[in-house]
């Protein structure tokens, strides 16, 4: 039995990044009534704010829609996840915490297509009024914005000798890849706050949920969009006791629900390729062939040595320290859980003629199987550490197809990773790069024998073999509902749903290629820009 509700002039069905965002500057105007709809619960986990943990959630799948890919055929057939945040403030609740914009001239690339609002000039105004960067406001940087930023405090030093091995190579370092220039190497710039991680839900929606005029539902989800007349005029939501109801807007719906549940909505209300709509039984509103193509990622695989003696994060991790931090890290904000065994970064280019960086350096201080230990309880591990690689701007495509008209149904993800030979060279390269960082003179001291992939796999097909086994995913899934001034994108560049009025869609979904890096902050610059062009304040 469907029952109707009170109508709202906004309706955001999200609350991950960018529904915070729209959240909060769409329910500035006190005149705007705002619906935000999350299918997950509250963030209140404790392990959410602990900054030590995040790789748990990838692990344990935790707060997580439960995504995998199908086998990937170049990627020896393995299933690779693609964890999602299902909990408030979605991925920035799971996420590593990491803050890149990308480079410009990813958005001179955007502007180039015909993006002609989305050129680096821009959106510069939307990074800068979305951050609060510690190092204060300049040309590039934001010092007053809801999104709080600042490097990395980890302390080991194995990366500052891995700084001193690229000056030994040659390598740039950078002392903000937000600002000037995105070259080299630098600290990683980070969103954690007094000691706990501080996600888009903290910095945009917390603020915004004292205003009356904006409504937060969680656990409903969304199981389609009404649409009429080619008109969007409410959402059907499904309460935690199963129930549909219509809710109905005066203005916009909003669909803010990531790379991969986006499209899925969209399908399941009747715009997507005409083909898989008919064959589930959909009726077909917009035939949008593009819809859930053009779907790309990183793709990342890397090297890892054991260390010559054990570094700071072993002692830290002993049961009683790591219990009595943790305990810190939550109440107070203090101990050595309020950070993890990273914190360093770099851009480079594997190709000499590119004006961006294609590859993205990620270290890490301490091998994935690091856990908590005690003496004669259970023994500590070995120590190591490592350098990957990420593929920033892979030629490859994947796709997601439907299969059921049943909303609860997870999309069927294929992401074609490494399906093309640039793909496969460029990651090859870098993985090289990597190699070679860690093994210049200066890093003797830290450097122990190779086990990852070990020292015997040198030729290319070796190492294509090892990238094949072990490479996985860094999580920035993006481009099913591409952007673009052409009659064949799923969405205009003010973001608006070809073929339906009051439709709008604003999420990494939306992004026609990958930026270089990390893709949380160019969510939140989306989500800052599309709250103007839906206000019309440009």
């Amino acid at each position: 039995m469907k029952t109707s509700a009170p109508s709202f002039d906004y309706i955001i069905v999200g609350a991950g990044s960018a529904g915070c965002v729209l959240a909060n500057r769409l329910s500035e105007n006190p005149d705007a009534r705002v619906l935000l709809i999350e299918a997950g619960p509250a963030d209140r986990d404790p392990m959410i704010k602990i900054p030590l943990v995040w790789l748990k959630f990838v692990q344990n799948k935790r707060h997580d829609w439960g995504y995998d890919t199908e086998p990937e055929p170049h990627m020896n057939d393995r299933k690779i996840e693609c964890v999602r945040g299902k909990v408030l403030g979605g991925c920035s609740s799971i996420n590593a915490m990491t803050y890149v914009r990308g480079n410009p001239g990813d958005y001179e690339r955007w502007k180039k297509a015909g993006l002609d609002h989305w050129g680096y000039d821009d959106v510069l105004p939307y990074f800068k009024r979305g951050e609060s960067w510690s190092g204060g406001e300049d040309h590039y940087r934001g010092a007053n914005g809801p999104f709080k930023v600042r490097p990395s405090t980890y302390e080991d030093p194995l990366f500052d000798a891995y700084m001193a091995a690229a000056d030994q190579m040659g390598l740039s370092r950078t002392t903000d890849y937000n600002g000037e220039n995105q070259f080299g190497l630098a600290r990683s710039q980070q969103n954690i706050v007094n000691g706990r991680r501080f996600s888009a839900a903290d910095a945009y929606l917390r603020p915004a949920l004292k205003r009356p005029n904006l409504t937060l539902k969680l656990n409903q989800f969304v199981t389609k969009l009404v649409i009429e007349n080619n008109r969007a005029i409410g959402v059907e939501l499904a309460g935690p006791n199963g129930q549909l109801k219509i809710v109905r807007v005066e203005q916009e719906v909003i669909v803010a629900t990531g790379a991969i549940n986006s499209p899925h909505l969209l399908m399941l209300s009747g715009i997507g390729p005409a083909d898989q709509l008919q064959k589930n039984g959909l009726d077909i509103v917009v035939d949008a062939p593009d819809v859930g193509q053009n779907l790309q990622d990183h793709m990342s695989a890397g090297v890892a040595y054991h260390r010559q003696q054990p570094g700071p994060f072993v002692a830290t991790a002993r049961y009683d320290r790591l219990a009595i931090n943790m305990l810190g890290a939550y109440f107070f904000g203090i101990g050595s859980a309020t950070d993890f065994p990273g914190g360093l970064t770099g851009f480079t280019k594997i190709d000499p003629a590119s004006d961006v960086p294609d590859i993205q350096l990620l270290f890490n201080g301490a091998p994935v199987n690091a856990h908590p230990w005690f003496p004669l309880i259970k023994p500590v591990w070995r120590d190591g550490f490592g350098c990957r690689a990420v593929l920033l701007h892979p030629e490859s495509r994947g796709s997601l197809a439907l299969v059921s008209a049943d909303p609860k149904k997870l999309m069927q993800l294929r992401q074609n990773f490494l399906a093309t030979d640039k793909d496969r060279r460029v990651l090859r390269e870098g993985f090289k790069l990597c190699r070679e960082l860690s093994e210049q003179a200066v890093m003797d001291d830290y450097r122990a024998e190779e086990f990852l992939p070990g020292a015997d796999v040198t030729s290319d097909d070796q190492i294509d073999a090892h990238i094949r086994a072990t490479g996985i995913t860094v999580h920035h899934p993006s481009g099913t509902c591409r952007m673009g001034n052409d009659a064949g994108s799923v969405v205009d560049p003010e973001l608006k749903v070809r073929g339906v009025d009051n439709l709008r869609v604003v999420d990494a979904s939306v992004m026609p290629d990958l930026i270089s890096g990390n893709i949380h902050a160019p969510v939140l610059m989306i989500a800052e820009k599309a709250s103007d062009l839906i206000q019309q304040h440009q």
